[in-house]
């Protein structure tokens, strides 16, 4: 049943994507009000989707690679509803809601059964080191975005040849106030993942720390976001320079999230993943 959900979900972010993608280029009202609406029902089919995952599964759907995929999109998508009720920058779907229907597609083509939980994730503190990370992540994806717009939009302005992706896209300013909003919202949130993961790992090996790659990429991650932090709050780093650092900071978040699981063996890479 999950699964129909998925494929639900899938169908209106795919739907909503197009509209976005539409209104950039027609800055039509009525094209904005069908991709918002359409990617509000596949949020909504793709939480039930996570729901009756849970019902059918009996815990946290976020083991496996499918799984994981799934729920990232699902933030990622989630927290583009929110961000538009309360900034009403509509033209941002067009940038995030590629990125969820992409995750989705991929997790999609990965295999969906329900396999036996791995002993270690048996534990309490998963859904909240899960929950922590996975929102931190959707809040520096749209950290990216902001910053992959400033760029263009900044581009634009200095050529003095003022296209039409110029009136689509926020004032440099309120692409800036955002990409540093994000930036206050997600630190403390991959802050919180790590700290769950720590006391996780505790339960489960016996140690807080053991320098495993996902744990490395992880700190490495958390490090280049505090000092991004640090230089916002204290150097007074704006424009460019953050926009330029955010992007670089969300290939650090993939290859965490990815990479290291693709590409490097450890504690985190289980048999089911």
């Amino acid at each position: 049943m999950n699964i129909y959900f998925l494929k639900l979900a899938s169908l209106f972010y795919f739907v909503g994507t197009f509209a976005y993608l539409a209104y950039l280029i027609l800055l039509r009202e009525s094209v904005s009000k069908w991709a918002a609406t359409a990617v509000s029902i596949g949020f909504a089919s793709h939480t039930l989707a996570l729901i009756t995952r849970y019902a059918e599964a009996g815990h946290t759907p976020v083991t496996n690679l499918h799984e994981s995929l799934s729920f990232f999109a699902w933030m990622i998508i989630g927290v583009l509803l929110i961000v538009n009720l309360r900034y009403r920058v509509k033209v941002l779907g067009s940038f995030l809601a590629p990125i969820g229907l992409v995750l989705m597609l991929f997790a999609l083509a990965l295999p969906k059964e329900i396999l036996p939980l791995a002993p270690v994730l048996r534990s309490f503190w998963h859904p909240f080191h899960v929950i922590f990370a996975f929102l931190g992540n959707a809040v520096f994806t749209l950290t990216f975005c902001c910053g992959v717009m400033y760029l263009i939009q900044e581009h634009q302005l200095k050529s003095k040849r003022l296209g039409a992706i110029a009136k689509r896209l926020p004032p440099l300013k309120v692409l800036d106030d955002l990409n540093y909003k994000s930036l206050t919202f997600g630190f403390p949130l991959l802050t919180l993942g790590i700290i769950t993961g720590a006391i996780w790992a505790n339960y489960a090996w016996g140690r807080y720390w053991d320098w495993d790659p996902k744990e490395t990429w992880s700190l490495i991650t958390w490090f280049f976001y505090a000092a991004l932090l640090h230089q916002r709050l204290t150097v007074g780093w704006r424009g460019r320079k953050a926009a330029i650092m955010a992007i670089v900071g969300f290939l650090s978040v993939l290859f965490t999230f990815l990479g290291v699981n693709l590409l490097l063996s450890g504690l985190h890479t289980y048999t089911n993943w």
